[in-house]
């Protein structure tokens, strides 16, 4: 989104921040608290039923949810909600956060669910409501008078989740597939170009791929920086040894890389095992010298190697890098859809 920040209204007023949130209520059957860490293991049972009533082709583990309680800016008190019933077991669940690295787009995330038992009770509805209250409270406290988002992604199977954001504005705004190629079959001839190299990832080259990821994604759709916190979030199944580095022989300066993820929860629904490339980019002074299809044909050598079956990533697809249409070259297939949804003050 790009805006002209001098004609916007303070955040604080674009926002409208509700005093008070609005609690759903316990008409449903269902008492409202914050969740805590203690949650972690009915949380994720809740998780996984949700996506199997939403035929998702994935599975949350127990490590992913321990993580999302994870990091000093984060109010876990204010932030969540725990919907339980009178047998003391979890049936709903809401997160909102915000990252706080945002510079040109201030963003809330807005997560959470219904068990499919309790689902038809206007419980999400009051969930949803709940949470865009709380995220335009967050948007308002960050005083950065800047574009600002609240959004929440949907798989493009899960109508009623679809159904439930359109009724509380929440419009489409950008399309992402979920891509796999098998790793039977012959891979690319995609050498590095002379003057580069492929190295390991190293705890010591961690905070140099971090920088290099928010020079690569400055002018992405979406991006916003990466703090030295929020860079170590979300790694619980991060697979350091599937990781790797494009450097510059002449300035030892990282060019590329690609943080692989490692999944092993998902491989008994999806029927095969597979690696997920959770980031790619290359900087913009060596864009255009073959960086991205190298690394990533390092990386599927490196999983056929292992045994495993398919490599994976997810592609906005209106990515102006190109990225879908080099992935299709390679031979990636689609074979999930999920949309973001948002409000964008």
């Amino acid at each position: 989104m790009s805006s002209d920040t001098t004609t916007l209204r303070p955040i604080a007023e674009r926002a409208q921040a509700p005093a008070e949130v609005r609690v759903p209520s316990t008409a449903t059957g269902l008492t409202w608290r914050p969740l805590t860490p203690s949650d972690t293991p009915a949380l994720t049972r809740l998780v996984n039923d949700i996506e199997v009533a939403d035929a998702e082709p994935f599975r949350t583990s127990d490590e992913e949810i321990a993580e999302r309680f994870d990091g000093s800016g984060k109010d876990i008190a204010r932030d969540t909600l725990a919907g339980v019933d009178e047998d003391g077991e979890l049936r709903a669940w809401a997160f909102v956060v915000q990252p706080p690295g945002d510079v040109s787009v201030v963003r809330t995330f807005l997560e959470g669910g219904v068990h499919p038992r309790w689902r038809g009770r206007g419980i999400g509805r009051e969930v949803l409501a709940w949470e865009v209250d709380r995220a335009r409270q967050l948007l308002a406290a960050t005083g950065k008078d800047v574009p600002a988002r609240i959004g929440a992604f949907a798989s493009e199977q899960a109508a009623a989740t679809v159904g439930l954001l359109r009724s509380a504005g929440l419009t489409p705004v950008r399309v992402y597939f979920e891509m796999r190629r098998p790793l039977d079959v012959a891979l690319p001839d995609a050498p590095l170009p002379p003057g580069l190299r492929v190295e390991a990832w190293s705890d010591a080259r961690d905070e140099d791929a971090r920088l290099a990821h928010n020079d690569a994604f400055a002018s992405h759709w979406g991006s916003e920086p990466r703090t030295p916190e929020s860079w170590q979030e979300g790694r619980a199944q991060f697979a350091p040894g599937w990781s790797l580095l494009a450097v510059d022989d002449a300035t030892d300066e990282i060019a590329g890389y690609l943080v692989a993820g490692r999944y092993e929860q998902d491989w008994e629904v999806a029927g095969y095992s597979s690696g997920y490339v959770e980031l790619l980019g290359v900087r913009p002074a060596w864009r255009g010298r073959g960086i991205a299809p190298a690394l990533l044909t390092a990386f599927m050598a490196r999983l056929r190697e292992e045994g495993i079956q398919v490599a994976e990533l997810g592609v906005d697809t209106e990515n102006r890098s190109g990225a879908l249409g080099l992935y299709t070259r390679l031979g990636f297939e689609a074979f999930h859809s999920s949309t973001l949804y948002s409000i964008e003050l």
